[in-house]
């Protein structure tokens, strides 16, 4: 029996997407039953790219034979999705699900900033779009499509974003390599502050070796350049 076929046969009666490293424990999994006959234990050690290829073969097949459904990879797992020209009956048997709203046009510029930049910080983005994302990377969390990702080696070791497998099978993609091309926001210099930004350089957090002690006033009727209040001028010269 092919590999393809019994691929195709996992894949048709599973509940959810599988993966290639679940369809090949599966496979292990079937090599170890009892009643397991010799193409079940030849496909024990199974590798993984064979998998991917007869998943691959079995994509052109179905597209080529044009049936009301296709077989797709989304976020890294494989399942049968119906053809979007067939809408229209299946939510009549179905129903229609109640969706997220639609994301602003602020939260796709910042969404797109950080799958194509990833990993990056929050100033990061603010320094590209130029305004302030407090707002946006809250809703973008929220929905379950960015999150923390790791921190930047920079002072203050700020946490970094990235984007979740939510966001592939919100815009229906296999991985990160599927994004269209934006050489454009790949070429945006970020410059990297080179210290922390206050507004007093007299705080604490400016580097120790930067901080100088400022020569103090001299206050009324100590000695310096000019003279006490109430004081005459007794220059020679001048009239007492």
């Amino acid at each position: 029996m092919e590999l393809k076929l019994i691929l195709e046969s996992l894949l048709f009666s599973a509940q959810k997407p599988l993966s290639v490293k679940e369809l090949r424990d599966v496979l292990a999994a079937a090599a170890g039953h009892e009643a397991a006959d010799a193409t079940a234990k030849s496909l024990a050690r199974v590798k993984e790219s064979e998998l991917t290829a007869a998943l691959e073969q079995l994509v052109r097949e179905h597209e080529t034979a044009a049936r009301s459904y296709r077989l797709t990879c989304v976020a890294g797992s494989w399942q049968f999705v119906t053809q979007p020209e067939f809408g229209p009956w299946l939510r009549a048997l179905v129903g229609v699900k109640a969706r997220p709203p639609r994301l602003s046009l602020p939260a796709l510029e910042t969404l797109a900033i950080i799958s194509y930049r990833q990993p990056i910080t929050r100033a990061q983005i603010e320094q590209i779009r130029g305004v302030n994302v407090d707002a946006t990377m809250q809703t973008l969390m929220e929905r379950g499509l960015v999150g923390a990702v790791g921190r930047a080696e920079v002072v203050g070791r700020p946490p970094t974003y990235g984007t979740t497998a939510l966001f592939l099978e919100y815009f229906g993609l296999r991985g990160l390599e599927d994004l269209p091309a934006a050489d454009e926001l790949r070429r945006i210099v970020i410059e990297r502050p080179p210290a922390p930004v206050t507004a007093d350089p007299g705080l604490a957090t400016t580097a120790p070796e930067q901080l100088a002690l400022q020569p103090a006033a001299p206050q009324p009727g100590e000695s310096g350049n000019e003279s006490p209040v109430g004081a005459k001028d007794s220059s020679p010269g001048q009239a007492k």
